[in-house]
């Protein structure tokens, strides 16, 4: 059994007791329900932000620990200030530190875009991502089929959300890309083995139509590797490890994000010459 099938395996049962004890009707009733989404999409593709989705995540099971002792409250409004396009919260608890309650503290001190970034499998975790205030949600391509990303994607649109569907390979993106895509995220790491690749992302973006907000993930280290990722056609970039390693990580995406536009004016220069 590989990581993606142990995670499937303790998500179902998760996701079957957590219905037990709060019900979807309850799920409608909490504040954010009731509350209309900002753009995921719009905020990315908007040429004055950085196109960062900066993340927010205590571990990973690629990493391990990285940074247990934060404040979601101080670091989601650090990473806004800093000029952040969107955020993305992990509320996994075994495989990231994460939980519903990041979700909403940070929903409840930025507006802004909030990706749910967790593994979705059920129904149930669309109702639960609305109702604790996010904006979008994940579908990763190797972990459902066709016909359940479909499913769970038609209910986000139905809740008013966007889908930001992960593909890792060619493969994926041809079974699983369809209109009910909102973006799409190209995870430069192979989930089943970890090996990070950056050239694996540039060359599926190719493939993609033109037009369709591409996110590059996985493997952004440094600025010279967005500005890389951006001349391969991304528009957006989503970064968790990098500033996350950092003690103030709102500080950290400050100081990347400002390299980035420094290298991008360097370019830009030596375009006019």
């Amino acid at each position: 059994m590989n990581i993606l099938q142990e995670i499937a395996e303790y998500k179902k049962a998760e996701v079957a007791e957590r219905q037990k004890l709060f019900p979807v009707e309850f799920l409608k009733q909490k504040l954010y329900y009731k509350s209309k989404p900002v753009s995921l999409k719009s905020y990315v593709m908007d040429e004055t932000k950085t196109g960062i989705i900066a993340e927010i995540k205590r571990k990973s099971p690629s990493e391990g620990k990285i940074n247990s002792h934060i404040s979601v409250e101080e670091v989601s409004i650090g990473y806004m200030q800093s000029g952040a396009s969107a955020l993305s919260v992990l509320t996994d608890e075994p495989s990231f530190g994460g939980s519903l309650k990041d979700l909403e503290v940070a929903r409840k001190f930025n507006y802004c875009p909030i990706l749910r970034k967790d593994f979705m499998l059920d129904p149930y975790q669309v109702y639960e991502a609305k109702a604790h205030g996010a904006d979008a949600i994940l579908l990763i391509a190797a972990m459902i089929d066709k016909s359940l990303c479909q499913d769970l994607a038609s209910l986000a649109h139905e809740l008013g959300m966007e889908v930001l569907l992960e593909v890792h390979n060619q493969e994926e993106l041809d079974s699983h890309y369809g209109n009910y895509v909102d973006l799409v995220g190209i995870n430069s790491r192979d989930l089943k083995s970890f090996n990070t690749d950056l050239e694996v992302a540039k060359k599926l973006a190719n493939q993609l139509p033109a037009g369709v907000p591409k996110i590059a993930e996985s493997g952004l280290k440094t600025p010279e590797d967005v500005v890389a990722m951006k001349n391969a056609g991304f528009d957006g970039f989503l970064i968790g490890t990098s500033f996350m390693k950092s003690s103030e990580p709102g500080k950290a995406c400050q100081r990347f994000s400002q390299q980035v536009k420094n290298l991008l004016a360097i370019e830009e220069g030596k375009q006019k010459v």
